[in-house]
């Protein structure tokens, strides 16, 4: 007896409206300058990469403009640009940047320190809606399979552009899958997260590291708890 498939084949196709040619050429715009961890690659290819993650599994327009845009707060502009994109895209489109983002400061160069951040995004993940999370596993998800093709190439040389060690980064991302299962898995982000779990596993295996989801400091998480 053949089975359902999981909903690639069956969805209704919806055309992309002009809403979504906007946020591109706004986000090429606010990125121009940009390359991705001083790799010499242009920002834009990990933001088209992440918005088509997020439609082949099954997000809709929103959410893949929200995908467009999920880093332009932290990189370009802190909360400004958070209000920029509300006025332009719509509240939904904000609300899904906002989940996405670590740091709120204006200029990109006084961020908090990387741990810091990263307790803090640890600490609001599972409290944030399904919508936001599916963008942010979907970001993640794009992050470990580059991991994932620089280290069949380059070895641990992957992980020199990162700005944490090798260990703190595969926690982090091992830390990153054990939130996303906590929060609830809906049909649609199943399919995603398991994806990513695949990746993150197979990153640890090749980098020679077993990732474990080890908590957050009391003494640190407590005085995160609640600020955004």
């Amino acid at each position: 007896m053949a089975t359902k498939p999981r909903g690639s084949f069956d969805r209704k196709f919806i055309p992309l409206s002009t809403r979504f040619d906007h946020a591109l050429l706004f986000a090429a715009q606010v990125h121009r300058n940009q390359d991705r961890k001083k790799s010499g690659i242009p920002y834009v290819s990990h933001l088209l990469g992440v918005a088509s993650i997020v439609m082949d599994y099954g997000g809709d327009e929103e959410m893949a403009i929200a995908a467009l845009l999920h880093d332009a707060v932290e990189d370009h502009g802190g909360r400004p640009m958070l209000k920029a994109i509300g006025q332009l895209f719509g509240a939904r489109v904000a609300k899904i940047v906002d989940g996405c983002t670590d740091s709120y400061a204006e200029d990109p160069k006084k961020k908090e320190g990387w741990e810091r951040r990263k307790l803090r995004y640890l600490h609001r993940i599972r409290s944030e809606d399904a919508d936001t999370r599916f963008v942010s596993a979907a970001d993640k998800l794009y992050n470990a399979r580059a991991v994932l093709r620089d280290l069949r190439y380059d070895g641990d040389f992957a992980f020199a552009r990162f700005s944490a060690p090798k260990a703190k980064t595969l926690w982090y991302y091992r830390a990153l899958v054990r939130e996303y299962r906590l929060a609830g898995m809906t049909h649609r982000l199943r399919p995603l997260i398991d994806d990513l779990d695949r990746a993150v596993t197979e990153v640890e295996h090749i980098s020679g590291i077993l990732g474990s989801p080890i908590r957050p400091p009391r003494r640190i998480g407590s005085r995160l708890k609640g600020k955004r």
